[in-house]
């Protein structure tokens, strides 16, 4: 009998992760449709700024939320989704959230954006696990970063990788050539042809915290 529950028991949980893979597969199919059709992602790090990229909805990707606190992050991500804007929540940005296993949970059952957005390397791990997209933040400063870009990847794939700053568009060329993940570059980003010598240098998309950038998609 005990067996008999157990099998019953590990082929629910079996389901349930299939359940899961299937959606997460369908949201990154959704975002990548969305990121190579538009090619703009609005960063947003001031809540004065959420109207401002609602109404720009039609020519953005998709937003990044690196505002907000663990009280209010929810009603942020649902005033997206509900004009069907997918929308992900930069981890180590939100106040009184954390990121351990518990947070994540939360983030994945409570808050539930489309995704997250992090730099570190144990939360794309147990994101993926929950059944969230996950983006990973990295800063290229010297060569050291695109070694670190290679030492990463080799322990995880996230799903989207962004690279920072965007002003160095060269290097993101180096970056296609390490891996087939869609890259975003974004940060210091504040003319289109900035943001045009990204993409023509392999970024899939830009994303930017300047309201200029967010009223035209490229």
């Amino acid at each position: 009998m005990s067996n008999r529950v157990s099998q019953l028991a590990l082929g629910a949980e079996n389901t349930k992760l299939s359940t899961r893979k299937t959606k997460q597969q369908h949201a990154v199919d959704d975002l990548l449709k969305r990121l190579s059709e538009y090619r703009n992602v609005a960063s947003i790090r001031d809540v004065r700024y959420l109207e401002t990229a609602l109404s720009y909805r039609d020519q953005l990707s998709a937003v990044f939320l690196l505002t907000g606190s663990i009280g209010v992050i929810k009603s942020y991500v649902e005033l997206f989704q509900k004009h069907h804007i997918p929308v992900f929540v930069h981890v180590e940005k939100i106040g009184g959230l954390s990121y351990d296993q518990q947070g994540l949970e939360y983030v994945a059952n409570a808050i539930r954006p489309d995704g997250i957005i992090t730099t570190k390397i144990q939360v794309v791990k147990k994101a993926q696990k929950l059944g969230l997209t996950t983006i990973q933040r990295f800063f290229l400063v010297d060569s050291e970063g695109l070694a670190n870009i290679t030492q990463s990847l080799a322990q995880v794939e996230p799903d989207v990788i962004e690279i920072m700053p965007a002003r160095i568009p060269e290097v993101l060329h180096k970056v296609r050539e390490m891996t087939d993940i869609p890259v975003i570059s974004g940060g210091l980003l504040r003319k289109r042809e900035h943001a045009e010598a990204c993409i023509l240098e392999g970024a899939t998309a830009i994303s930017s915290s300047s309201q200029q950038m967010w009223e035209k998609s490229f």
